[in-house]
């Protein structure tokens, strides 16, 4: 797990390498009539598992604020069992690591007959039975992941469907100067990845608060409420502590009552325009004695603390889900060390 998390900027400059060139995503990496294709989309609907159902919540955000294009995201495993409605020019997206997921495999086979515009499959295996029954395919070339908790399958998912959302943006219209940035911060992406993945000692020292905790709660907003549910997902996975996510919002709705100084909080901060809102929440675990512990980006001007702050790297709209993932994945790592749960380290 550790090795594939420290290959990360590795991966994701082979995810991006030949698919930006001249300051702009090509269509290419699409297929041929892809432009086209795209000009027809006007909805996407992703169905995914697990941590790629993860990714494509991500997505669901960056496709609708820079595509302007109406997306809906659901579990495979809800999808094959119910009656979606379609409307006229949705593009189906599956997303899978292996390709091979049941549930996914399940749900691309029924949408075939439910008139979906085309179907689109984000994926790591080229030989797999998701991308043979897709009609487009685009390799996230993450390599073999073989430890157990999805890592760097999932930020390449992050750096794929990153391209579709600007590539998809840029045929509907998004604003140029919008569309540079984006472009600007995949093309950096790797080199941040490494600068963030740099801060792994000040987070092994912060897992020390951690070995003896049995509950954990995450936050955060917008797309990082999904890397929330990632980092829940990391923890409880490899360190077998009980780790939930919510949307940060939704704190006073229930999940405050169980706040107290046994149970951390862990919220993830972008300096974002979401900012004012996270550190209302952050207050109302202060209130309730709630342990805080903090992942910021560097020039956040709101005066947010707590037990221990993470500065991170100044980040972007596209970049920003992909760098506060990292260390997420350590934490739990280094937790997961620290309670014996890797006995041959």
């Amino acid at each position: 797990m550790l090795k594939e998390i420290h290959e990360q900027p590795q991966v994701i400059a082979e995810t991006l390498e030949g698919r930006i060139a001249g300051g702009k995503v090509l269509n290419e990496i699409l297929g041929v009539g892809a432009s086209e294709l795209l000009q027809q989309t006007q909805a996407v609907h992703i169905v995914a598992c697990g941590t790629s159902y993860h990714a494509g919540l991500v997505a669901r955000y960056w496709i609708e604020t820079l595509a302007g294009v109406p997306c809906t995201t659901e579990i495979a495993s809800e999808y094959r069992y119910r009656q979606p409605v379609v409307q006229p020019g949705t593009l189906f997206l599956t997303i899978s690591q292996s390709g091979e997921t049941a549930d996914t495999l399940a749900a691309l086979k029924m949408a075939k007959s439910r008139g979906y515009h085309a179907e689109l499959a984000v994926c790591n295996v080229p030989e797999s039975s998701l991308v043979r029954e897709s009609r487009l395919v685009l390799m996230t070339r993450a390599g073999p992941e073989i430890g157990v908790a999805s890592t760097k399958a999932f930020t390449t998912q992050l750096a794929t469907l990153a391209l579709f959302a600007l590539a998809l943006g840029k045929v509907k219209g998004m604003d140029e100067g919008r569309y540079q940035r984006g472009v600007r911060q995949l093309e950096t992406l790797p080199s941040m990845v490494a600068d963030v993945l740099a801060l792994d000692p000040q987070i092994k020292a912060l897992a020390e608060h951690f070995v003896d905790k049995e509950h954990a709660l995450f936050l955060g907003r917008g797309t990082h409420w999904p890397i929330a549910m990632e980092g829940a997902l990391k923890l409880k996975e490899i360190s077998y502590i009980h780790a939930e996510a919510y949307a940060a919002g939704e704190l006073k709705h229930g999940p405050l009552a169980l706040v107290d100084a046994d149970m951390p909080v862990i919220a993830i901060a972008p300096n974002d325009h979401l900012i004012d809102k996270l550190s209302s929440n952050m207050e109302e675990v202060r209130a309730r004695g709630g342990r805080l512990y903090l992942f910021v980006e560097q020039g956040i001007k709101h005066g947010l603390h707590g037990e221990s702050v993470l500065t991170l790297p100044k980040c972007g709209e596209i970049s920003a889900p992909v760098l506060f993932t990292i260390p997420l994945q350590l934490l739990a790592y280094h937790v997961a060390v620290l309670r014996g749960m890797m006995p041959g380290l």
